[in-house]
């Protein structure tokens, strides 16, 4: 059991209950508040803001400062990695990341060392967002997982995957390669996100849908395991988040077989599945639908009321199925905060 000062966040992680169960939201930090777009405009693109450990820390404090969050997790992007190993990487206003040509694997791979030193900025956020924080606050770090992370590599852009998917089909020795070389950077830059300050790390499998039961195992599941084999090897024991979304029934596979503390659920889970994830010795985090956060009103109070009352009795984190949409109302924030944490 966990010492009482310990951030409620790390000690729910440890398997504690709580009635009010501690809470964070997915891109809590970004376009939903207004003070966050402000500071946008003073950097020349995306890409600078996340490596520019003054601003990407600031924006990781808003929202501590606007609501009572259990946790903080680092401004910061999934694909910086590619951009690290080399590919090109870039954002195109109201469309989102575009990514060069995909390099030759054995470029890729000779980048794997130097990658963890082209995102050291992100390490000096981190730092620099623990010195300011409140030590009864966590702070999450997190990376993108290695499949998520290979279907923009491999696609340019985010897509259906399907193209992504096929190339899995096609080029399975590749792709076997990719999610290695990922895996390796990956582990890397999350040893580095521990000893910089952060208190849980998160893998971020977004694109975890519509793939059959043995590529899920192949592209999610065994790099998963391998990222988080690697950093316990560095000697870092802070507790791991997975998020499968979108996986449906595959989450409980996942579970049993991946070895993080948590498990992200997404809007479609089930009452029971979490459940079921609980009494198989799982903290579940999740798993509001963003839409219903951007609607609010008494649709989703009630949501709120009802994902407490069947998963507060087991160790349970309160957030979203997919993060804080842009435009949605910063009132409807403070009043589901409120009505989960009574603050």
């Amino acid at each position: 059991m966990s010492d009482a000062s310990t951030p409620k966040l790390l000690r729910t992680l440890a398997g504690e209950a709580f009635a009010r169960p501690p809470v964070w939201f997915m891109r809590q930090a970004g376009r939903s508040l207004p003070e966050y777009r402000e500071l946008r405009t003073r950097a020349k693109d995306f890409l600078a803001f996340c490596y520019n450990p003054e601003m990407a820390a600031e924006a990781t404090l808003q929202p501590m400062r606007r609501f009572p969050f259990d946790a903080a997790i680092v401004f910061a992007d999934i694909l910086l990695i590619p951009q690290a190993l080399g590919q090109e990487v870039w954002f195109e206003a109201g469309e989102g990341p575009r990514l060069g040509a995909l390099p030759e694997i054995a470029a890729l791979a000779g980048e794997i060392e130097a990658s963890t030193g082209r995102l050291a900025s992100i390490g000096e956020t981190l730092a620099r967002v623990r010195a300011e924080l409140e030590p009864d606050r966590a702070l999450i770090g997190f990376a993108g997982a290695p499949w998520t992370v290979a279907t923009y590599m491999i696609e340019g852009r985010g897509s259906d995957r399907s193209g992504a998917r096929s190339f899995a089909y096609a080029h399975p020795e590749a792709l076997d390669q990719i999610l290695a070389i990922l895996s390796d950077a990956t582990a890397r830059y999350l040893v580095m996100q521990a000893r910089s300050g952060a208190q849980v790390l998160k893998l971020f499998e977004s694109w975890a849908e519509g793939l059959a039961e043995d590529v899920f195992e192949r592209v999610v599941i065994r790099p998963h395991q391998d990222i988080i084999r690697r950093v316990r090897a560095a000697g870092v024991d802070i507790p791991f988040i997975g998020f499968p979304k979108g996986a449906g029934v595959l989450v409980d596979r996942y579970a049993e077989a991946v070895p993080v503390q948590a498990i992200g659920l997404d809007t479609q889970a089930s009452l029971a599945q979490g459940q079921r994830l609980q009494a198989g010795g799982k903290t579940i985090q999740g798993a509001l639908d963003n839409l219903l956060l951007r609607v609010g009103g008494d649709a989703m109070d009630a949501r709120i009321d009802t994902l407490i009352e069947a998963w507060s009795p087991g160790p349970y984190i309160f957030n979203l199925g997919h993060g804080v949409l842009p435009d949605t109302p910063v009132a409807n924030i403070e009043r589901a905060v409120r009505r989960i944490t009574g603050k």
